[in-house]
């Protein structure tokens, strides 16, 4: 059944503005200055039409599609830093208003606009912060920080493609029901959360993405458990 969340909607849709130095990536560039856009843009399975990722080993494709961030954790983060945290900033494609991306269970999927052909995406993984979010943000340990804090917004994959525009409303048309949310699997050790979330992957509640898979497996053998993921 559709979940409205409390009149979630999309605030911001966000595309590279310009290709930046980065001196940690493989590429020595970076696409992580994303800005606000107007207007309609296409969502397809590789993301979003004038949007790119320079460092394609790590970043993008299929599972990576779409990075979606919260207005209200960035507004978190804007008390906390003392500045603006204006959409884009973190790199995200998506800024969401009155959905609870940390709280989002893995697998779970969004319905995003009110048309006949809605987008509909669903969440991956948590982002994980790297050197270059730190060059980008320029504040001592901020990947320390970030981590800590918890809230790291969801990658997301493009089930049905379709158009995205601020203002669209976003509804959640299914959680697989395991539990295991953004919050809980982000840079989780816990083999009991871990061995959840492959178990509900191989029951077929939800297709698991392959890195998910890959780090769930290694904590979870790290635990002296083996468990087929199949």
């Amino acid at each position: 059944m559709d979940r409205p969340e409390q009149g979630a909607r999309v605030t911001a849709v966000n595309v590279v503005f310009q290709i930046l130095p980065d001196p940690f990536g493989e590429t020595q560039t970076t696409a992580i200055d994303k800005r606000a856009v107007d207007g309609p843009v296409h969502a397809g399975s590789l993301g979003l039409s004038g949007d790119t990722q320079c460092d394609r080993a790590n970043h993008g494709g299929r599972d990576q599609a779409v990075y979606a961030y919260a207005d209200e954790d960035a507004a978190w983060w804007s008390r906390e830093l003392g500045r603006e945290v204006p959409p884009g900033l973190f790199g995200e494609n998506l800024r969401t208003s009155g959905l609870d991306i940390t709280g989002a269970e893995i697998g779970e999927r969004w319905r995003i606009g009110d048309g006949p052909d809605p987008l509909v995406v669903e969440v991956t993984s948590p982002r994980v912060p790297c050197r270059t979010f730190q060059h980008r943000m320029a504040e001592q340990h901020w990947v320390k920080r970030f981590t800590e804090h918890g809230a790291p917004g969801a990658y997301l994959r493009v089930v049905t493609p379709g158009p995205v525009v601020a203002g669209a409303p976003l509804l959640v048309e299914y959680r697989p029901g395991h539990g295991v949310t953004v919050g809980k699997a982000f840079l989780s050790r816990d083999a009991a959360v871990m061995r959840r979330l492959l178990d509900a992957a191989q029951a077929g509640t939800f297709e698991i993405a392959e890195d998910m898979r890959l780090y769930a497996r290694r904590v979870v053998d790290r635990a002296g458990d083996r468990i087929g993921t199949g």
